[in-house]
Parts: C-alpha cells; structure tokens; sequence
C-alpha cells in the first residue's frame, strides 16, 4: 500500500489551499470593523437589515472567522464532544473518502462493501450528532455565532464603507467564498464512455 497521496487528492487539496488562499485575501481590516466612531442605532428594522446586508458583503470572510472562532472556543471548551467529532470525521476521510476504490474495508475478518461502509457511517454520524450534545452544542455554537454578526450588522453603520456592485450583487451559498463573483477557474468537464 503506497503512503503517495493519489493525484486526484493532490488535486482537491491544492484547489481547497487555493480557495482558501483567495478568501483570506478578501479579509477586511479588524480595526475597520471595530470602529467604534462607526456605530450607531439603526433608524428601523428595515434599516438594520439593510445595513446587516452591507455589512455581510464587506465583512463577509472577518465574520466567516468570527463564527469560526465561536466555534471552535466552543468545542475546546467541551473536550468529549472534540474528541468525538474529530474522531467521526477520521472515520469519514479513513472509511470512505481517502481509501482506495479497489480496496475494501476489511473489518474482524469481515469484508464490507462501499454501499455497507456509507451506511455504517451515515448510521454513526447519526448517532453521534443527534443522539449525543455535539448536534445541541454546534446549533448553538452557530447560532450564537450569526447573533453576534448580525448584531455588529444592524449597529455598525456602513455609509463609510467602499462597496463595489459586485459585492452587492453577489449571493448565492459560496459568495462567501468567492465574494459574490463565480470562481476563477471553471471546473472540470466530466468525461464518461459510453
């Protein structure tokens, strides 16, 4: 069994160091967005989520960071639930995700197949987030997180701030990753024989 990662890990972890590089270059001053000479109580509540809005474009990788800290001050203060979910998670990337295809999971001298290997996990996943505090503690966690930004959104007045119509217009489930704006580079075409 070679230790040599496979060229199509190689691939995904440098595409995943790319994204990753590009949205810490997005990253805003943390002294912009502490200023306190720039808060100020929002008119109405449709004027704080407007400004929640604004704000969520400009700052969108510093709050990414801040739900990333809450996060993770959240499990390290809960060492049973890190120590279970970073065990789930070996499970996934051992079991499934970084084994070979052609090599089955062979387990007390029994052989399992892909389709027996991802419903044991889905079961263990399932049992370990719902039927323990993780589940509880990362929706809490997360939810405490979102607070936060959109309390720093409604009370931190965005008239100061330098927005392109780009960062306006975008949305969409990875704008905060990639700003709003479609990634760099397309992705590969999928080739299959017929």
């Amino acid at each position: 069994m070679s230790l040599s990662p496979s060229p199509a890990l190689t691939e995904h972890l440098t595409r995943l160091s790319d994204a990753v590089r590009r949205t810490i270059a997005r990253r805003r001053p943390w002294f912009e967005l502490i200023d306190v000479s720039a808060f100020s109580r929002p008119d109405s509540l449709s004027g704080a989520v407007a400004r929640t809005r604004k704000n969520l474009s400009y700052f969108r990788v510093n709050y990414l960071t801040i739900l990333a800290l809450v996060l993770a001050a959240s499990l390290l203060s809960h060492p049973l639930s890190l120590f279970a979910l970073v065990s789930l998670i070996a499970a996934w990337l051992v079991l499934y995700l970084l084994r070979p295809a052609d090599q089955p999971v062979v387990l007390f001298n029994r052989t399992f197949s892909d389709l027996e290997t991802l419903w044991s996990l889905i079961a263990l996943t399932i049992f370990v987030v719902f039927l323990t505090d993780i589940g509880s503690l990362l929706i809490s966690s997360v939810l405490i997180g979102i607070g936060i930004v959109c309390l720093h959104g409604a009370f931190r007045d965005p008239e100061d701030l330098f927005l392109d119509d780009q960062d306006l217009a975008g949305s969409g489930m990875f704008s905060i990753v990639y700003g709003g704006s479609a990634p760099s580079t397309a992705a590969p075409a999928v080739v299959s024989h017929v």
